[in-house]
């Protein structure tokens, strides 16, 4: 059997923030589409999408979650994902998958959170956007005070696709409309905004339309419908209820008929290039003839399926049976089983064109954000990078039992495979194991997880904070080491000097020694050494980053010159020169909204304030809420979710996303550098 051609292929994800309704809305769809008899309900716990138990016993989606239907002959794959800010990886990893963004928004809260970061990543990333407002079958709404708020933060080209009429029992779509009245504006005006903007794409059939009058057809206006799609120009506003079903053909139609193809849609990225090469960027071809580009937006270590890869295919076709290669990897691998997922369930297919999105289960060397390809002229592709939060939210665990100690760290790996938002961390001289996510809800999500399906019981306390060091000024290293012992000798001599880099760089190792005065062999030794350095820390015992080490000189002995000494003088040498360029201590600060009743601001923003934040805006709500915004240090944090219910009386909520690393107080360094104690000290 052939697969699908693209044409017939719609890629589209449901993002938006917590509770609007997206996993609801995948129902209706999917039993409007007739994919399943009826819709589940995700108070039952019995929805396609949400099929994990630890959401079904939370309501909230916790992945991405990936279904298909056919409606008009097109084949529409569908990925829910995960709205709160506790769980923004898989629904940020979801837009390297996909053509369109729909993004709902609750009819009763309007834009929140993470309404904003899906709009905006959609955005940057090319994707169509269409923006899809649910539960309108909620009393006292205000959808025309919404969609004015719509067009003030997204843009004038945000446009009606339709509207709402019998208070709000149907909906009705305004391209074969032009005339009517439906709950909040007209039809007539809605019509005439969305086809001048749509025919401004296409200056034939704009010049026709405005000697004339008369309204293009809907086969003259689809391509120009898709340009101004692809090109941002237009953003359709749809409304549906996904609790009575209005406006879910109407979003059927819309995805089917007017949503870009894969072969319609802009093109997704692709970089080729060695590793330190400059990358150089093409765009994929959605050719089902040409070799094989797919990449991995989502990794599940199934415990009966075992590894389980999603993938989409952006060029050629793959087939089972057929040999892929794994990034750069010399040896390919076999498609054993090539799989369509429907929630939990799947089925064997014999082959996905390009826009086609599958999986393939049980192949260990496939990781998240890998590229599959067919040819060894591939190597060393990757895609247009994502960009996910920080994680910033740490426990620190210890298991109950003795002797589980290895057991956790593989289950920690396991879910680390998964979630590009979750980190492990091991923490040399607090002899910590700490867990990282995005927050509070994130990590206890995990900790259920391991529980629940590893059995593994976890005690857990807060961690240490995420401090970091760093310099402000150049300086010189020399560390000459020298061992005798009876046997044979260690002899090496390192000369570095030590520079600073801009905030975030990160970590330059450059060898510019001349003449053989360390013998290439032990540079490596020495560059071990000097990286031993910066994990350990040295005034504080915090990560040293930002800086650039240089080696330039130094000095070897025939017989004793050994790894060992060039590791030790690295070490020590970079310890000198980090000591005399005016080390600093960094905190990580925080980007924090709380989101809580208008007379709880004044408190909420002492309270922050006398945490050393900075408070940089408040923005109106719905429901008589107000969103508080500012920056934050980490290290005031610690009691905050005790502090918001006590001021709030339980009805706020706050999320953070990681900003910047800033200077600490001097207080604070003297304090962190007073308690430090260097590994290997005393030793000579």
């Amino acid at each position: 059997m052939s697969p699908r051609p693209s044409a017939q292929l719609r890629a589209v994800a449901l993002v938006g923030h917590g509770a609007s309704g997206k996993t609801s809305l995948a129902e209706s769809l999917l039993a409007a589409a007739g994919a399943i008899k009826s819709r589940g309900s995700v108070e039952k716990g019995n929805t396609v999408c949400d099929f994990d138990p630890i959401e079904k016993e939370i309501g909230h989606s916790l992945q991405s979650s990936l279904v298909s239907l056919d409606w008009s002959g097109t084949q529409v794959n569908l990925i829910d994902t995960p709205g709160y800010p506790d769980f923004a990886g898989p629904a940020i990893a979801a837009l390297a998958a996909i053509d369109t963004a729909l993004v709902v928004i609750n009819a009763q809260t309007g834009i929140e959170l993470s309404t904003e970061r899906m709009f905006a990543l959609a955005g940057e990333r090319g994707l169509c956007r269409m923006l899809v407002i649910n539960k309108i079958d909620a009393d006292n709404l205000d959808l025309s005070a919404l969609v004015t708020d719509i067009r003030e933060r997204f843009g004038k080209q945000c446009l009606l696709m339709d509207l709402p009429v019998h208070h709000a029992r149907e909906v009705v779509e305004l391209l074969g409309h032009d005339s009517g009245e439906s709950d909040f504006a007209s039809v007539a005006a809605a019509h005439r905004s969305l086809i001048d903007q749509i025919v401004e794409e296409d200056d034939s059939l704009m010049a026709r339309y405005l000697e004339d009058g008369a309204d293009p057809s809907p086969q003259e206006l689809h391509a120009p419908f898709e340009r101004a799609l692809r090109a941002g120009h237009l953003i359709p506003i749809l409304f549906v209820s996904a609790k009575t079903g209005a406006g879910v053909p109407q979003l059927l139609d819309a995805l089917a008929k007017l949503a870009p193809s894969a072969a319609e849609a802009n093109p997704p990225l692709f970089y080729r290039g060695e590793p330190g090469q400059t990358a150089q960027a093409f765009a994929a071809q959605p050719d089902e003839t040409l070799h094989v580009l797919a990449h991995v937006f989502k990794v599940v270590v199934d415990p009966f399926l075992g590894k389980l890869c999603v993938f989409r295919v952006h060029q050629g076709t793959v087939r089972r049976d057929s040999l892929l290669f794994v990034g750069s990897a010399k040896r390919p691998f076999k498609v054993a089983h090539l799989l369509r997922l429907q929630g939990k369930d799947y089925q064997e297919v014999p082959a996905l064109g390009p826009g086609d999105i599958g999986a393939v289960a049980k192949v260990d060397d496939i990781n998240f954000d890998d590229v599959l390809h067919d040819s060894h002229d591939e190597d060393h592709i990757h895609l247009r990078p994502l960009q996910f939060p920080q994680p910033m939210h740490g426990l620190a665990v210890q298991t109950r039992r003795k002797g589980d100690e290895q057991r956790l760290f593989e289950i920690l790996h396991k879910l680390e495979l998964e979630d590009p938002c979750f980190k492990v961390e091991r923490h040399p001289h607090t002899n910590e194991t700490v867990i990282r996510g995005l927050g509070e809800m994130h990590l206890r999500a995990k900790l259920s997880r391991m529980q629940q399906q590893y059995k593994m019981e976890l005690d857990t306390s807060p961690p240490q904070i995420a401090y970091r060091e760093t310099i402000t000024t150049g300086a010189e290293g020399h560390c000459r080491h020298k061992k005798q012992s009876g046997g044979a000798g260690q002899f090496g001599e390192v000369m570095l000097r030590v520079e600073p880099l801009e905030r975030g760089a990160g970590f330059e190792f450059v060898d510019v020694v001349k003449g053989g005065a360390i013998p290439g062999v032990f540079m490596a030794a020495v560059e071990k050494g000097v990286r031993q350095a910066l994990a350990e820390g040295v005034i504080a015992g915090f990560p040293v980053h930002d800086m650039r080490v240089t080696v330039h000189d130094g000095k070897t002995h025939a017989v004793d010159g050994k790894e060992v000494a060039f590791v030790a003088a690295g070490r020590k040498a970079t310890i000198d020169a980090v000591r005399k360029a005016r080390p600093i201590v960094l905190e990580p600060v925080v980007r924090i909204e709380v989101v809580a009743p208008e007379g709880a601001v004044g408190d909420l923003t002492g309270d922050l304030a006398a945490k050393r934040a900075h408070v940089t805006g408040t923005q109106s709500r719905a429901a008589s809420t107000v969103a508080i915004s500012g920056l934050v240090p980490v290290a005031e944090l610690g009691d905050y979710q005790g502090r918001l219910k006590s001021l709030t009386a339980g009805q706020g909520s706050y999320s953070l996303a990681f900003s910047h690393y800033a200077e600490v107080p001097e207080s604070t360094q003297h304090q962190l550098a007073s308690q430090f104690k260097p590994l290997g000290a005393g030793e000579d």
